[in-house]
């Protein structure tokens, strides 16, 4: 286990104004760590700099620094975040061996069935079908293959949940509420469990500071 505040932070994130941009700058938020910003943001060309590839050379955002470490992918620094910088009252991961597999499997299950499989292809066919095309069947598939997976969600909530895992907030919390504010903004059906439980979330400080910080610079 990585030994916790083994260095001073020395936080930079670099990226702007997406769901999963979002779940970093609300982690940091709910941490309460204080960090640096750059506002680059996709499909802008931002992420192509010779200074941003050397950094990632997916050329992808969000991307966190931490002195000289680096790391991308949002569930992946909620984790490492988590891990170094949580205390015991505000930690996004489980410690517990078994807790954390199953932290890791609400994780894993909304990176890929909800976000990535779902999500992403309605965002590839709506926002961005000037570059990937019109595909109104693949819209209205994946529209109900979130529907359909969402239902794991859904049950564990129905059960009295007030978050994924239980008693507390955790980051499987931050990766499912970015996909239901996703989900309702593109008119996909969401249960009332669902709707009250993102109600909830997004009614937090550290939420709506996240979700500023999160904002496009204008221009």
């Amino acid at each position: 286990m990585v030994e916790r505040h083994r260095h001073l932070p020395q936080l930079l994130l670099w990226g702007v104004g997406t769901s999963r941009t979002l779940r970093a700058h609300w982690a940091l938020h709910e941490l309460s760590l204080d960090y640096e910003l750059r506002a680059i943001e996709p499909r802008t060309g931002e992420t192509k700099t010779e200074e941003f590839t050397r950094l990632n050379p997916r050329q992808k955002i969000p991307l966190l620094q931490d002195g000289s470490f680096r790391i991308a992918e949002s569930p992946a620094i909620i984790s490492y975040l988590s891990d170094v910088y949580g205390t015991p009252a505000n930690a996004l991961a489980p410690v517990d061996p078994l807790e954390r597999a199953t932290w890791l499997e609400w994780c894993f299950y909304i990176a890929t069935e909800l976000d990535a499989t779902s999500l992403y292809v309605m965002r590839r066919h709506r926002d961005l079908k000037h570059i990937y095309g019109e595909a109104p069947a693949a819209l209205e598939s994946a529209s109900s293959y979130f529907q359909t997976q969402l239902r794991h969600a859904e049950k564990a909530l129905a059960d009295g949940r007030r978050f994924l895992m239980g008693g507390r907030l955790t980051g499987a919390d931050l990766l499912l509420t970015t996909c239901l504010t996703w989900a309702v903004d593109y008119g996909v059906p969401v249960s009332p469990f669902c709707y009250s439980y993102m109600e909830r979330m997004i009614a937090r400080d550290a939420y709506r500071a996240g979700r500023a910080a999160n904002m496009p610079k204008p221009g």
